[in-house]
């Protein structure tokens, strides 16, 4: 060892050395105060004489008892600054067993150091007490006036009303209180209980419903407000925002409910609200037990893991404790930041980043052959509508034939599942995209018939991902920023939108649902208009709409519908046992038919020109309408 780090570990040393000598002094001043005034309250503070020796005699060995019970449960390895629950439980434990011991010394000591049992009792009330305070005194103090941070004033402290009065909303005041530096200062809660209305919660009162705010704030000033509301419907929450705008009131929002069940962010990291916290659902309940049971331990592979619904399903997965997940992406910067992520989460030695192209038959059946996954969830796809009606065969050789040719290899070496990403797009399809996967999902019904008792083929068809890669709220946010015009195709143009989150968590779902053959669709809600989701993100961007930003209609473009629909005429809708997944039930398509629309696609549909590509989709898929140039 270096002259330098000796002496580093000696001043090392030597403060912790003192910082136990101070310590082991006040907490020994602390206990023998309390077991000095102990007598005192046991003998209404008028101690007889002959307790007056005994009292000093009982700190000779009531004083170390305590020490070393303080030591046993680990007191003095513990920063002073840092208290809370568990470490009151472990004062209380260590007062306790100091108190029992001495009450059993009763029946060995001397009679002249024993103290009354009443005395035992008060002396370990005013023990946890008097420690308790102490502890909790430093930590206020480090909170409010250590690590370097200077109390914000009262006067420069936002003035807030908290919009729900749960557990979000008294956390975040709790938080407020105890650090100034968070500049923030809760005046009044805000909630739709009325149970709660009239009542406190860290001193702060509970005054009425959110539709009260111009009244309330008459009494009470606030400059901002903060929904606290993490599992309230979206409904409800454009319904306060609404209410909050038109008192001019700045308006910012706790994390998500899951953000703050896994412990990412505290309630106190406060935002601006988003458009997708004013269009969120209602929460997803799954069969976490079943989802485990296939996956845990078992070899996953995920095609296009870079992607929205990849990455995230990747995310998903990981929490279920796979033996591998296998990563294939052929964008290589995409695959860079999803694995960059996921080791930073630890699941370094989980997961295999692979690049890789579905359509390199050759590079996909070593994947398959090396690594053997038991489970496959195929979502690489092109999926952007406009851009694949004017490159149809890219299309078609990637949605299609990358899927039928990946669901091939699965059968033929008995992969146990293969969940294909599916959109409400191939419903009757206007689009080049969504006709390419519908010839997909006929593919893996007719992969069912052939492999079905080796492996089962499932497609899951939902709509547009709120914030996924070419989603129209990227496409908004930039044009917003960018001062205008917002444009929209269509006044009456609508579409059925999800989270990323709720999306994965029911494709994972579906995959413990399905027998094989299956075609499932998830349970979009109502559908948005896409004008009023401009309009929703022009105002929470501080703008008026068609005031200072502008709201352009430019026409629907090739390939675009003006609402999606929900099933095919040839299909039959079913329940299943989650109330958020149904069912489509259709007939095997012919074999021959099968075989002769391999032939078409694999021979020359990449040498034809776009409108030929189109017309040839059209006599395999019938329902389809194509937009030819």
């Amino acid at each position: 060892m270096s002259t330098t780090s000796k002496t580093s570990w000696a001043a090392v040393e030597m403060g912790r050395i003192k910082r136990t000598v101070v310590l082991l002094m006040a907490y020994g001043f602390i206990l023998s105060a309390c077991r000095y005034v102990s007598y005192e309250v046991r003998f209404d503070f008028l101690v007889p004489p002959e307790f007056q020796d005994e009292r000093v005699l009982s700190l000779a060995f009531a004083i170390p008892i305590k020490i070393l019970f303080l030591l046993i449960f680990r007191q003095f390895g513990t920063l002073l600054t840092y208290f809370s629950v568990p470490d009151l439980l472990r004062i209380t434990a260590a007062m306790g067993c100091a108190s029992i011991t001495a009450y059993l010394i009763r029946f060995v000591g001397s009679p002249s150091m024993i103290p009354p049992r009443g005395v035992l009792l008060v002396d370990f009330v005013l023990s946890v007490a008097a420690l308790a305070t102490m502890r909790l005194a430093f930590r206020i103090y480090r909170e409010r006036y250590g690590n370097g941070h200077k109390s914000t004033g009262e006067k420069s402290a936002r003035r807030i009303v908290i919009l729900g009065a749960g557990d979000a909303g008294a956390q975040l005041a709790g938080e407020a209180l105890s650090k100034p530096s968070l500049g923030l200062r809760p005046v009044f809660f805000l909630d739709d209980n009325q149970g709660k209305h009239g009542h406190l919660i860290h001193g702060i009162p509970v005054l009425g419903r959110p539709e009260d705010i111009a009244q309330v704030r008459k009494d009470y000033p606030v400059d901002d407000c903060v929904l606290a509301m993490p599992s309230a419907p979206g409904r409800r929450l454009q319904e306060i925002y609404r209410l909050m705008s038109a008192e001019d009131l700045k308006v910012e929002i706790v994390p998500s409910l899951e953000e703050l069940a896994t412990g990412r962010v505290r309630v106190s990291k406060i935002r601006p609200v988003d458009v997708v916290d004013l269009l969120g659902r209602e929460s997803v309940d799954l069969n976490n037990v079943e989802i485990g049971r296939m996956i845990s331990d078992r070899i996953v592979l995920v095609t296009g893991a870079g992607g929205s619904i990849g990455s995230e399903l990747c995310r998903q997965i990981l929490t279920h404790n796979p033996q591998r997940l296998l990563m294939v992406e052929q964008a290589e910067f995409s695959l860079f930041a999803i694995e960059s992520e996921l080791n930073a989460h630890g699941y370094q030695n989980t997961i295999v980043p692979l690049i890789a192209d579905i359509l390199d038959l050759p590079r996909m059946r070593f994947i398959l052959e090396r690594f053997k996954p038991e489970v496959i969830f195929h979502a690489a796809a092109h999926k952007h509508v406009y851009m694949m009606e004017r490159q149809p065969a890219e299309a078609l050789k990637n949605n299609t034939t990358g899927t039928r040719q990946l669901a091939e290899l699965a059968g033929e070496m008995g992969v146990g599942t293969f969940v294909m990403i599916s959109t409400d797009k191939a419903i009757n399809p206007t689009s080049v995209m969504g006709a390419s996967k519908r010839l997909a999902e006929i593919f893996l019904k007719a992969l069912h018939t052939r492999f079905g008792e080796r492996t089962r083929f499932i497609a899951v068809r939902f709509g547009n991902v709120l914030g996924s890669s070419g989603s129209v709220i990227p496409i908004f946010k930039k044009q917003i920023a960018e001062g205008g015009p917002v444009t929209v195709t269509h006044p009456e143009v609508t579409r059925y939108f999800m989270t990323i989150p709720e999306a994965v968590g029911l494709v994972l779902q579906t995959s413990v649902l399905g027998k094989g053959g299956e075609i499932f669709v998830l349970d979009m809600g109502e559908p948005v208009k896409i004008v009023d989701l401009a309009r929703q993100l022009i105002e929470l961007s501080g703008f008026r709409p068609n005031e200072d930003i502008e709201i352009k209609f430019i026409g629907l473009r090739p390939g675009e519908k003006l609402f999606e629909e929900l099933q095919h005429t040839s299909e039959h809708l079913k329940p299943t046992s989650h109330p958020r997944i149904l069912l489509f039930e259709s007939s095997p398509p012919d074999p021959k038919w099968v075989e002769a629309s391999i032939r078409e696609i694999d021979g020359h549909i990449g040498d034809l020109e776009a409108n030929q590509v189109k017309l040839a989709i059209k006599k395999l898929v019938p329902e389809y309408s194509p937009h030819l140039d």
